[in-house]
């Protein structure tokens, strides 16, 4: 039965319509897309104070008092006090001071670097609007809406930028946003970066500094690599992803759940070809709940990247997902997922199946009443 039929045959006591993400284009000015490089919520109330190291692993204590220290050392005046027209004039451009401006967290799944991360952007002594906190694919997709240079011109007066999972498998995106560092850099901004391993490195060892450092090249000499020991939940495997509910299921739980949405799944994937990824945010803004009907194999690498943005959206939300269709663990084909963009698909089907989870209630809570 279609969403559409289904809804027909709603309750009459059911609440106004839900929302649709397919009737919506956002256009998003860019200084909201710059205010937004925070620490999603789902880190927003982390703090070094909250982290827990395991006692077993003394460098997980030793992480937490050196990235204290290097936010403490960023408080005051910019680094090197260079008004950002300095970039583009023709005054000299002061020197960058000697020895490292960033750091690097070196470390496997599920020791918590994106929590001290997002705990370095909390404690750096400076306005949230000096700080900004991304992760490698907003920033990619921060200098497609702007520009390069304009991005250079927005960023190179912040104290700290944190890059969260610095993507070292597409090599055309690693060189643009090295050469963007460089520039920041050379203006002042601290840095601060967590990173995926290489593809063909998915079951080798937990740590990726050599790859990072590789990487990046000219700028290797400005990261102090920290590594942060502690069990690796690489080899866990995917989560096996909750049955999907029917049409009817979907629909009447998105009727009875104030803020949710309710798309066709094909459909959202050809909106999502219409909307700049940098406004996937902005997309889901006072969404609730996303309720989507027809799930079915993603048909193209480039759908499937999109979906994964957005699969990286409504994670930082915390927005559950409720479904009809193909269940989440059989979105990518067997090509996609064992291809260089495979760590992407694994992180989407991870994600959008931890999100099922919390969406089950929404099913279940309105059945048992």
């Amino acid at each position: 039965m279609s969403s559409t039929s289904t809804a027909s045959a709603i309750d009459p006591i059911a609440e106004a319509a839900p929302l649709s993400l397919c009737a919506r284009e956002p256009h998003v000015p860019a200084d909201r897309l710059v205010a937004e490089m925070v620490p999603p919520p789902r880190f927003d109330s982390v703090r070094f104070a909250t982290y827990i190291p395991d006692p077993n692993q003394p460098s997980q204590t030793e992480a937490v008092g050196i990235l204290e220290a290097f936010a403490a050392g960023l408080g005051g005046a910019h680094a090197v006090g260079a008004p950002k027209r300095r970039l583009f004039g023709r005054g000299k451009a002061p020197k960058t001071p000697a020895g490292p401006r960033g750091v690097y967290l070196d470390g496997g799944y599920g020791v918590g670097k994106t929590h001290l991360l997002a705990s370095l952007w909390h404690a750096t002594p400076a306005e949230p609007s000096l700080k900004a906190f991304g992760t490698f694919v907003e920033l990619t997709n921060l200098v497609g809406a702007l520009g390069f240079q304009q991005t250079v011109q927005t960023l190179s007066g912040h104290r700290l930028l944190c890059i969260d999972e610095f993507e070292l498998d597409d090599p055309g995106d690693t060189v643009l946003v090295s050469t963007l560092l460089g520039k920041l850099v050379d203006a002042g901004v601290a840095l601060a970066a967590t990173s995926n391993t290489l593809p063909g490195k998915l079951g080798e060892g937990r740590f990726a500094a050599a790859d990072f450092l590789r990487e990046i090249q000219g700028l290797s000499a400005r990261f102090r690599p920290l590594r942060i020991d502690g069990e690796d939940y690489r080899h866990r495997g995917l989560p096996e992803a909750p049955a999907p509910f029917s049409d009817e299921q979907v629909t009447k739980a998105a009727y009875a759940t104030d803020g949710a949405s309710l798309d066709d799944f094909p459909h959202l994937l050809g909106h999502l070809a219409r909307v700049h990824p940098s406004r996937y945010g902005a997309l889901t803004d006072g969404v609730k709940a996303v309720c989507l009907t027809d799930v079915q194999p993603v048909p193209d690498q480039s759908t499937a990247l999109r979906l994964v943005v957005l699969a990286d959206r409504l994670y930082d939300r915390e927005v559950p997902v409720l479904a009809s269709g193909m269940p989440f663990d059989r979105l990518f084909s067997e090509e996609m997922l064992n291809g260089g963009y495979r760590k992407k698909y694994f992180r989407a089907i991870s994600r959008l199946t931890a999100l099922a989870r919390d969406a089950k209630g929404l099913v279940e809570g309105r059945e048992a009443r």
